[in-house]
């Protein structure tokens, strides 16, 4: 793959780390480095760091033992490890390549990352502070209402059809990763959002060929991911709230709600769309952290 289609695809994977990873700006920057710097690797080897013909185990290792060689810290071997999983796990759900290189890669053993969750209170704090008088009030509504009460990813989101919508039996139809679909329950604010937007949806001058997506823009066609992202940011920032968040932040708070709530772990599972219940269990750690914190913040020997 030449240098330029590189730089499109890296361009590609920041995208998919800021919308689906919710990744900071620097995080994202350190692992566009690290995935550039193996790339360059393979390049200078004389092999192809995209193709799936290509078995790239020993290359990979030979790479973190040059890293290592330069002086590289556990943390950062451990950030380099994840940045180039997680590059493969993009092309692999995007259909570019089939195979990870990194599954027989061991990391460095490091603290546990969590991610950023929002409380009910700040969430409602967000939706709040819609202006429902804006022609897109309504939509942006909704679209705050399905990601929380649904838990959905955002490529999830802008992917839903009028078709996928069960309200009557306040379920939802969802696409995922590999094209596997699941139902999901929505609440009863979510169901009443879209029922608004969806009145409001019929004065909207549609392009032809996205008569079907649920979440249109105001010109009548598909919402970007990008859209989103904005939109929540603004959305955030005239609520408030100080966390880095994302569309992934809702979908982290949908789920660490419902353990908190005590949730049986195969139905929040079932309901993200994991399929290993090991990634589900985060929230399950997520909890437990947050139980550790308030009896630590209590306790008269702190």
């Amino acid at each position: 793959m030449k240098r330029e289609t590189h730089s499109a695809l890296l361009s590609e994977f920041k995208t998919y780390l800021r919308l689906e990873r919710s990744m900071s700006a620097n995080t994202i920057s350190s692992y566009l480095s690290d995935v550039g710097k193996f790339i360059l690797f393979c390049e200078e080897h004389g092999v192809s760091a995209t193709e799936s013909s290509v078995n790239l185990e020993e290359v990979l290792s030979a790479y973190l033992e040059k890293r290592v060689g330069e002086g590289l810290s556990k943390r950062s071997q451990a950030r380099a490890i994840s940045s180039i999983r997680s590059f493969y796990k993009y092309l692999e759900t995007e259909g570019r390549r089939e195979g990870d290189p990194t599954e027989r890669i061991d990391s460095p053993k490091i603290g546990r990352h969590f991610p950023v969750v929002l409380s009910v209170g700040e969430i409602e704090m967000i939706i709040s502070s819609i202006d429902l008088s804006a022609p897109e009030g309504h939509r942006n509504r909704a679209i705050i209402e399905v990601l929380y009460s649904c838990g959905l990813r955002v490529s999830e989101l802008v992917s839903l059809r009028v078709s996928d919508l069960f309200l009557e039996e306040s379920f939802i139809r969802v696409t995922g990763k590999g094209d596997k679909q699941r139902l999901v329950p929505v609440g009863e604010p979510a169901v009443e959002a879209i029922k608004i937007y969806l009145s409001l949806r019929k004065l909207i001058n549609i392009k032809k060929g996205d008569e079907e997506i649920l979440f249109l823009n105001r010109r009548g066609g598909k919402l970007s991911r990008e859209m989103i992202f904005i939109m929540l940011k603004k959305q955030a920032a005239l609520a408030g709230i100080e966390k880095e968040i994302s569309p992934h932040t809702f979908r982290h708070s949908f789920a660490s709600h419902l353990v908190e709530n005590g949730a049986d772990l195969r139905a929040v599972q079932e309901m993200l769309g994991h399929s290993s219940i090991l990634t589900t269990e985060i929230y399950t750690h997520l909890n437990s952290e947050r139980w550790r914190e308030g009896i630590l913040k209590a306790h008269p020997r702190r």
